[in-house]
C-alpha cells in the first residue's frame, strides 16, 4: 500500500430507477456498517494506521511534478493528504516536519494569487512549491473562487496553470483545492496568521450545469425518497435545499428557504444527546427543526449518527432505530452525499447567530 506514518488519532427528474437503486444500495451497504457504531463517538476512539496520499502537480505532458514545503534555510519537506479513517471525501493537507504534521493553509493577501502556507507552531512559515526535475521551483497559489472551492494550482515560468492531485498508493486520486466556509475574508486566526482558506483533498467533481437548488431527500430502503423539511415552533413548513450558485458541485451550501430568496443556515449543533441535532438557525438565533416527512406524515430525526475523521455521517432515523442515507438530487439527476464537515478537533466548530455548531452541513461528491 505504499509507505504509511502510524498516526494516533481521534476517529472514528429522477431520470430513472436504475440510477436511484444503484445510490440506494450503496446507501445501504453504508448504513449496515453504521448500525454496528451506534453512537457518534464510537469512530473517534481507536488509533489506527494512516495512509498518505501523495501531493503532485500534473504536469501537461503526463508527468508528475513533486510539491514541497521548503523552509527558509532551504531544507525541504513531504507534502501528504492523511487518510486517518475509511473516508476520502474530505482529507487534511499537512507537511510532514520531522515528527510534526504541519497544517497547510490558504493565507489572506492582497496578491493578485493567494499564497498557500505550511504553518508551524512558533508562527513560521513554509512556502509550499512545486519542484520540476530540470531543477525549477513552481509557486503554489490559490488563482480563483468558485463560490465555497478556491481553485489551486502550480503556475509555470510562463504563467500556465498546473493542477494539484492527491494520489493513493492505489491511484485514486483527489483534487487538492482551498476549502471556504463562511463569507468573510478571514476565516480564522492560526499562529498569528489570517486565514482565507482551508486546503483540503477532495474527490475529482467535474463542473454541473448551474442547477441553482438541489433537492434534499432521505432514500428509504424501498426505493423512494422522503422529503426533508425545516419546521419552525408554529409548524410552518420551509423546503430544504443545497445551493449551487455556481458551476462547482464539490462543497454546496445546505439552506433552509425562507421565502423567495431568503436562506437560513443549516448546522449540526453542539449537543450530549447520542446522535447530533441538525438545525435551521434564524437571524435571531432561533433553531428550526429539520426532519424528513414519511408517507404516513411521520416527522423522522434528521441527525449526525457517526463521525469519520473530518466527515459527520447524516441519516434520517425511523421509530424502529433504522438509517436511511440523505442525499442532495439535482434536477438533472446528478447525486450528492450530504454530511457534517469538521475543520476542528474540538466539539466546538463556530458559533452562528449565538449556536454552538458542532459541523458545517455540506453537499459533496459522493466517494467509493
Amino acid at each position: 500500500m505504499g509507505k504509511t506514518y502510524r498516526i494516533l488519532t481521534v476517529p472514528k427528474n429522477f431520470r430513472n430507477i436504475i440510477f436511484l437503486a444503484v445510490v440506494l444500495v450503496l446507501s445501504n451497504c453504508k448504513d449496515a456498517e453504521k448500525q454496528e457504531s451506534p453512537t457518534i463517538e464510537t469512530a473517534l476512539v481507536a488509533a489506527e494506521e494512516a495512509i498518505i496520499w501523495h501531493i503532485k502537480t500534473i504536469h501537461p505532458d503526463g508527468r508528475l511534478i513533486d510539491v514541497k514545503a521548503i523552509d527558509k534555510d532551504g531544507n525541504r519537506y513531504d507534502v501528504k493528504a492523511i487518510q486517518d479513517t475509511k473516508q476520502t471525501s474530505f482529507l487534511d493537507i499537512k507537511a510532514m516536519v520531522g515528527d510534526k504534521q504541519l497544517p497547510v493553509k490558504l493565507l489572506v493577501s492582497g496578491d493578485k494569487y493567494t499564497r498557500v502556507k505550511a504553518l508551524a507552531d512558533d508562527g513560521s512559515v513554509y512556502d509550499i512549491k512545486a519542484l520540476t526535475p530540470e531543477g525549477d521551483t513552481l509557486d503554489v497559489k490559490g488563482v480563483s473562487r468558485t463560490k465555497n472551492i478556491i481553485h489551486i494550482k502550480a503556475i509555470s515560468k510562463t504563467g500556465e496553470f498546473y493542477g494539484i492531485k492527491a494520489i493513493s498508493p492505489e491511484g485514486r486520486l483527489n483534487d487538492v483545492k482551498g476549502i471556504k466556509i463562511n463569507d468573510e475574508q478571514t476565516e480564522e486566526l492560526i499562529n498569528g496568521h489570517a486565514i482565507y482558506a482551508h486546503v483540503k483533498a477532495l474527490p475529482q467533481a467535474g463542473a454541473a450545469s448551474n442547477n441553482g437548488r438541489w433537492h434534499i431527500k432521505a432514500i428509504h430502503p424501498e426505493g423512494y425518497v422522503l422529503d426533508i423539511k425545516a419546521f419552525d415552533t408554529d409548524g410552518t413548513i420551509y423546503d430544504v435545499k443545497a445551493i449551487q450558485d455556481s458551476y462547482q458541485r464539490s462543497l454546496m451550501d445546505i439552506k433552509a428557504i425562507v421565502g423567495e430568496n431568503g436562506y437560513l443556515p443549516i448546522k449540526m449543533i453542539v449537543s450530549t444527546d447520542e446522535y447530533k441535532p441538525i438545525k435551521a438557525i434564524s437571524d435571531n438565533g432561533t433553531l428550526l427543526d429539520v426532519k424528513a416527512i414519511a408517507k404516513d406524515g411521520t416527522k423522522l430525526d434528521v441527525k449526525g449518527v457517526l463521525r469519520d475523521g473530518n466527515i459527520i455521517h447524516i441519516k434520517a432515523i425511523n421509530a424502529e432505530g433504522k438509517f436511511y442515507g440523505v442525499q442532495a438530487i439535482s434536477p438533472d439527476g446528478e447525486l450528492n452525499d450530504v454530511k457534517g464537515i469538521k475543520l476542528h478537533k474540538e466539539d466546538l466548530e463556530t458559533e452562528t447567530n449565538g449556536q454552538k455548531v458542532f459541523a458545517h452541513v455540506k453537499a459533496i461528491p459522493q466517494a467509493y
